[in-house]
């Protein structure tokens, strides 16, 4: 049995992914499995609980600064995990990863000037850019066969707008769960420079890999030019409520620029629950994560083997990264909003598509950090509403006797 057979003890309604008031607005229930916030809801690590509790033990809550024990952890973690070779001084502390890509977007950019975001795309960037005054340049990947590829065509022809001057870049990304290749990168990189345009890389997924798809991030190939990594140890470890984020760059110019930023805004020295867990999180969690991969992969494989074989008219994207998976349910015929109702008639809290691309009518996200069983019963229910729907659906269309069909899916 492992460790993550079982999620933590619910201790009450705050936690967003099980709060009733969310549940009851987007399912219409709060008797839901809530797979929708990429969170986890299983046990994180020891070592990070340790040093909760080493800080409480004290009883004492003076000022206390480690941003450089911060970044030498994350530097070690690096080189370990990605044989990734980072200059501790080279990054620059924040609240959290999307406060980073706010401060980013306006330092970056003028007003009114575009901001590139391949479609489908974490939906919180498209709000970020818009609220500092600056437009979405959307550019969707491609899809293959159910595997999305970055459209270079359309990539040159935004890029090469002269009011396009910044690109966000997810990898792995969020929510296709594509690794982009390190020849994949080259190519934007190449677009990115013809073109004068920074790419900004948010990397916060980049520890959750699958088997045969590692991980290349931007700093390892850019040159210095472009914001290369953007992290935190929330996603990998559980984390969300108490890690902060962190940018790392070549670019001396714009380090100075980010330092500054930061320092006059008081904004870099995160708070010591912050600053103990995420040094426990780098220097002794490989084990916890190495564990938790595997029992995501075995999470995976169950599921890819239950939707060709009991589910075929539901197809998941092929799975490399992050602990997400996209899920194209157009196949069953179902119309979008029969869809959303049986998400909520299932109690299948999965994400609908249209968070990530307004078009996306028939896709959801369905986030597998839960343990297994959830996922199972989760997945048995959503498969027996969509078989009755599709059921259904073809006895209004066809008018044919209820004992002919016998569930499509």
């Amino acid at each position: 049995m492992s460790q993550f057979d079982t999620a933590p003890a619910k201790t009450g309604d705050t936690f967003v992914r099980h709060n009733p008031k969310y549940l009851n607005m987007f399912y219409g229930t709060k008797d839901v499995t809530p797979l929708w916030v990429a969170d986890m809801d299983l046990p994180i690590a020891a070592p990070i609980t340790q040093a909760l509790q080493h800080v409480t033990d004290r009883a004492q809550y003076a000022y206390e600064f480690n941003s450089e024990g911060v970044f030498d952890a994350i530097t070690g973690w690096f080189k370990r995990r990605h044989a990734l070779t980072l200059d501790p001084a080279n990054f620059v502390q924040f609240p959290g990863v999307l406060t980073a890509l706010s401060l980013l977007v306006r330092e970056l950019t003028q007003p009114d000037e575009g901001v590139l975001i391949q479609l489908p795309a974490y939906h919180q960037f498209q709000k970020l850019v818009t609220s500092a005054g600056r437009r979405v340049v959307p550019s969707p990947l491609k899809s293959t066969n159910g595997t999305y590829t970055m459209d270079y065509d359309d990539l040159e022809a935004k890029l090469r707008q002269p009011d396009v001057t910044a690109m966000i870049l997810c990898n792995p990304h969020n929510p296709t769960g594509r690794v982009w290749t390190k020849v994949e990168l080259e190519q934007v990189v190449t677009i990115a420079n013809r073109h004068n345009v920074t790419i900004v890389s948010d990397e916060v997924h980049a520890d959750i890999l699958l088997s045969g798809h590692p991980f290349t991030s931007l700093s390892s190939i850019d040159g210095g030019r472009h914001v290369s990594l953007i992290g935190s140890p929330a996603k990998t470890f559980g984390m969300h409520s108490i890690s902060d984020g962190y940018l790392y760059t070549a670019n001396q110019a714009l380090l100075k620029t980010m330092k500054d930023l930061v320092d006059s805004m008081y904004l870099g020295h995160g708070n010591a629950f912050t600053t103990h867990a995420t040094i426990a999180a780098f220097e002794h969690g490989d084990a916890w994560l190495d564990e938790f991969l595997t029992y995501l992969e075995g999470t995976v494989d169950w599921v890819d083997h239950f939707l060709k074989t009991k589910l075929p008219g539901v197809r998941m994207t092929p799975a490399e990264g992050t602990y997400q998976i996209w899920l194209d349910c157009s196949a069953t015929g179902l119309d979008a909003e029969t869809l959303k109702r049986s998400l909520g008639t299932a109690g299948f809290g999965a994400t609908p598509g249209t968070w990530f691309d307004a078009t996306a009518h028939q896709f959801i996200r369905v986030n597998l950090a839960a343990p297994r069983d959830e996922i199972k019963s989760a997945f048995k229910r959503f498969k027996d509403v969509l078989d009755q729907e599709i059921l259904k659906d073809v006895r209004q269309n066809r008018q044919i006797p209820a004992k002919e069909n016998q569930g499509c899916c």
